[in-house]
């Protein structure tokens, strides 16, 4: 049994309907773990909880919230205390993603982006993280992507969000490794989730070669049992991640808009691309 179920118990996943949050809930499950499912859809919730509760024996919570609201996090840490749960493993997977021109994109939309992938991280971090210092164990993992490590013309403002996953999950880490506590930052390649549904498979593959959440979230776990600060599964994105950052800025974003760019200029991609999991 993996030492990540070992150390914890309960865990929550956001953005747990579908794609990499699913995958996240199956296979803590499958480790034993008590699950607290979180997203915006119930219906698709409801579904993942019983079939987890039948597979594999464990308690499965549902919890409906859309993280782009204010308030988000306070709201999922009262109905936790309402219900007598706490919480020992949170995977802050929730997010979404729009690609197109900036100018072409709402403010609004980009706000709600920002309120998902960032605010509603950083707040939910902040609820449950005191419950797990006080326990002396806990973790953390946070889900960013290898647009962490350079900008992401046409994707700007999910870059620089995933950027921010990424070095606050690192931060995080050594302030608290010392206490009980493991932080892990998983940036994922592409993987076959809603995001690249509009693009196709042939247009998708310029961005980098797809995985499926199954071997992601393995790797993901298997790095948390090793206290690994982050993991970018995939031996090319792995490479990547390594090597990106060692090359000048304006260049990696001169190569990212050019491919990016083509990306677009096909038939097959819609003006903005977007999923939302939460």
């Amino acid at each position: 049994m993996h030492g990540t179920a070992l150390m914890h118990r309960t865990a929550l996943v956001t953005g747990a309907s579908s794609g990499l949050g699913a995958e996240f809930a199956a296979q803590l499950a499958a480790q034993g773990h008590e699950v607290i499912l979180v997203a915006r859809s119930g219906d698709r919730l409801a579904a993942l909880a019983e079939r987890l509760v039948a597979e594999y024996g464990v308690r499965a919570h549902v919890l409906v919230q859309d993280l782009a609201e204010p308030d988000a996090a306070r709201r999922i840490a009262e109905q936790l205390t309402a219900r007598g749960l706490s919480v020992d493993l949170l995977v802050n997977n929730a997010g979404f993603g729009t690609c197109g021109r900036f100018e072409e994109i709402s403010g609004a939309r980009d706000h709600d982006q920002l309120m998902v992938n960032v605010v509603a991280l950083v707040d939910l971090t902040h609820e449950l993280l005191p419950a797990m210092l006080e326990r002396g164990r806990g973790a953390v993992v946070n889900v960013a992507s290898n647009a962490a490590f350079q900008p992401s013309p046409y994707f700007a403002v999910y870059g620089a969000a995933k950027a921010f996953v990424l070095s606050f999950g690192l931060a995080l880490r050594q302030e608290y490794r010392r206490r009980g506590i493991r932080v892990l930052t998983l940036c994922p390649g592409p993987v076959e989730t809603a995001f690249f549904d509009t693009i196709g498979t042939r247009e998708a593959a310029v961005m980098g070669s797809m995985t499926t959440p199954e071997p992601v979230v393995r790797a993901a776990l298997r790095a948390l049992d090793r206290d690994r600060g982050y993991v970018a599964p995939g031996f090319g994105n792995a490479l990547a991640a390594h090597l990106t950052p060692r090359r000048p800025r304006t260049v990696v974003a001169a190569i990212a808009e050019r491919i990016t760019r083509k990306v677009l200029s096909t038939p097959a991609a819609a003006p903005t691309l977007q999923e939302r999991t939460v």
